[in-house]
This record gives C-alpha cells, sequence and structure tokens, in this order.
C-alpha cells in the first residue's frame, strides 16, 4: 500500500489537464482521492487519465455504491471488481459510507442514515468482515450526514461507530463537515462526537462545504469549507493529530486554484491547531 500523508484533494473530470499539465510544487497535494466506481470499467479514458496523473501522486480509493448497512446482500462481483482496481492502483486505503442505499431491488443512489441499535451494529459488523476478506484489508468507514433520527435508536452515533471499529478492525474517514451538519439538525455537541471517536482508527478526514438554511443544514459539497467546519477541523486535529486531511468538492466545482487555495487555509489551520 502507498504511504498517504500530508492534504489531498478530489480528483475530479474538470481538473484532469491541470494536474497532467503539472501543479506547482509549492501548492500541490499531497495526495488524491478518486471516487472508485469512475474507474471499475477496464480501459477507456478515465484509466489512461488515471494512469498519468498518479504518476505524480499517490492514491486512495473512496466509493459511493457499497450499501454496507443495507438489507440486500453484499454485491460480491462489485467488490472484486473494486479489489481487482486496488490491486493495480495500489492506493493508501479504500473507504467508502457507513450508510445504506441499495435495497434487493435497486440501487437508491442517496446515503441513507443506519439505525443506531444493537441489531444495526450487529448486522454492519458481519457485513463490515464480509467486504473485508474479500478486499484483502481493512475498510476505512465514512460518516455521513443525516437529516432523520430513529424512534429505535439505542445510542449515539459516536458509540455506535467506536464499537464497530473496536468489533471490526475497520478505520474511520472522519468527515468533519459531516459531523457539523448532524450536530446542527439533530442538536448534538459535535465536541462530544469528536470526544467518543478512538483516536487511533481514524485514517483520513474530509473537509467540505455546506448550505445552512437555518432550520436545516445540507450537505451539499457545492460550497468552500464553512468557518464553523473550520474551527471544528482545528478541535479534530488537536484530538486527532496530523491526520491526512483532503477538500472534497462535487459540485460547482471551481477552477483548480480556488481548491489548491483552501487547502492552503488547512495546512495553515492544521499547524496552527
Amino acid at each position: 500500500m502507498t504511504k498517504i500523508q500530508g492534504f489531498g484533494l478530489g480528483l475530479r473530470v474538470e481538473h484532469y489537464a491541470a494536474f497532467e499539465a503539472g501543479v506547482g510544487a509549492d501548492v500541490r497535494p499531497d495526495w488524491l482521492e478518486i471516487i472508485s466506481e469512475n474507474y471499475l470499467v477496464p480501459g477507456g479514458p478515465p484509466l489512461a487519465h488515471l494512469d498519468r496523473i498518479r504518476a505524480d501522486y499517490p492514491l486512495v480509493m473512496h466509493g459511493v455504491s457499497l450499501s454496507v448497512a443495507g438489507p440486500a446482500p453484499l454485491d460480491v462481483a462489485y467488490l472484486r471488481e473494486l479489489k481487482a482496481l486496488a490491486d493495480r492502483l495500489e492506493p493508501g486505503w479504500v473507504s467508502d459510507h457507513l450508510c445504506w442505499s441499495a435495497d434487493a431491488h435497486s440501487q437508491l443512489h442517496d446515503l441513507l442514515p443506519v439505525p443506531l441499535t444493537r441489531a444495526a451494529l450487529d448486522h454492519v459488523g458481519g457485513r463490515v468482515a464480509q467486504v473485508q476478506d474479500i478486499l484483502g484489508r481493512p475498510l476505512v468507514l465514512e460518516n455521513v450526514s443525516s437529516y432523520v433520527r430513529f424512534a429505535a435508536d439505542e445510542m449515539t452515533e459516536w458509540a455506535f461507530i467506536a464499537q464497530l471499529l473496536k468489533a471490526t478492525g475497520a478505520q474511520l474517514l472522519l468527515d468533519v463537515n459531516n459531523v457539523y451538519v448532524s450536530s446542527r439538525n439533530h442538536g448534538f455537541d459535535p465536541q462530544a462526537y469528536l470526544a467518543g471517536i478512538p483516536v487511533e482508527p481514524v485514517r483520513q478526514i474530509h473537509l467540505a462545504g455546506h448550505e445552512d438554511r437555518g432550520d436545516i443544514v445540507i450537505d451539499t459539497h457545492d460550497h468552500p469549507v464553512r468557518d464553523e467546519v473550520w474551527a471544528l477541523y482545528q478541535d479534530a486535529v488537536r484530538r486527532f493529530g496530523a491526520v491526512p486531511t483532503m477538500i472534497e468538492r462535487d459540485d460547482d466545482i471551481p477552477p483548480l486554484d480556488s481548491l489548491l487555495a483552501e487547502l492552503a487555509v488547512a495546512r495553515r489551520l492544521a499547524a496552527s491547531a
């Protein structure tokens, strides 16, 4: 596996040309995160671009369709394709979301929250073990933003995550923006969330933008990182240390220079924290 450290960006089609042309050594990211599903088809332009870019940048893989908490059986064919891509790219790690996104009939194209119950913990734990057996490596799971809670919840989200990581040996992609978004929507203390997450399994941090509508906060990934999330990121660095951190932008993609400027802010705040 590739050693990953420092500060990265999500690789998007809009920036292929800029990365292939070369980014200045004083501002370039230390690594890039790819959306795994974009590169599962053998051959073609996406893999050709990726092969050129990965000659200069270490990679990590981030998936969006695992549905590790879902009710339908895991897609073993998909997992084997994911393993083949990981074997080819030798990423620092492979991640996906702690959520469900498919049922027995269809892919729902959303990242839906998990009931915070003992039964759900056992269900997800068994599926994480199956994924890790196929991939031959620890799975890195990202906490998602949420807008509803389940009446059946028996514990906090951070307690659920801590127990899942301990039981499975999986690791955590801590999305600081998602912690903030969910804390506003559900009224919990984001500091309690950070305090409840064990330090050692935190492998990566995501930073992103959101839309604040007052009575609800929407995780949109189409805005710059907001001041409240920057402040929470500094608190996360104080607790978890120098965890590899990246800016995630999925819509209204700005020029690469704008994201590199945001990444410089992350570097500065992490150093000060």
